[in-house]
């Protein structure tokens, strides 16, 4: 398989995803557009974001920090966040255990 052939699903304006899925996690690969805000949230998926190129705003329980190209963060399970796009951002997002509302 190749991912252009995935089918491309926006999420949240300006928040556009390729999605790969296996037994046990997800993979996504997001276009954001500058200034595309990801709402409060939570999900009992452990998550690890991946900045690709960029720069994204992400506040997680509380602590709010900038990341830029080559910068990860593993937000734990059920943890309260947000994001916002301050350009426009690749990122890579693997979710474990897979999203199952993503499928």
């Amino acid at each position: 398989m190749n991912i252009k052939g995935l089918q491309t699903k926006e999420i949240f304006p300006g928040l556009k995803g390729k999605f790969i899925h296996g037994k046990n996690i997800s993979w996504v690969f997001w276009n954001v557009n500058d200034g595309a805000k990801v709402p409060m949230h939570s999900h009992e998926h452990e998550q690890i974001m991946y900045v690709v190129e960029g720069k994204f705003k992400l506040k997680v329980d509380g602590n709010e920090k900038i990341y830029k190209k080559d910068d990860f963060v593993v937000i734990p399970s059920n943890a309260k966040h947000e994001g916002e796009a301050l350009s426009d951002c690749k990122l890579m997002d693997v979710f474990s255990p897979a999203r199952d509302d993503y499928r």
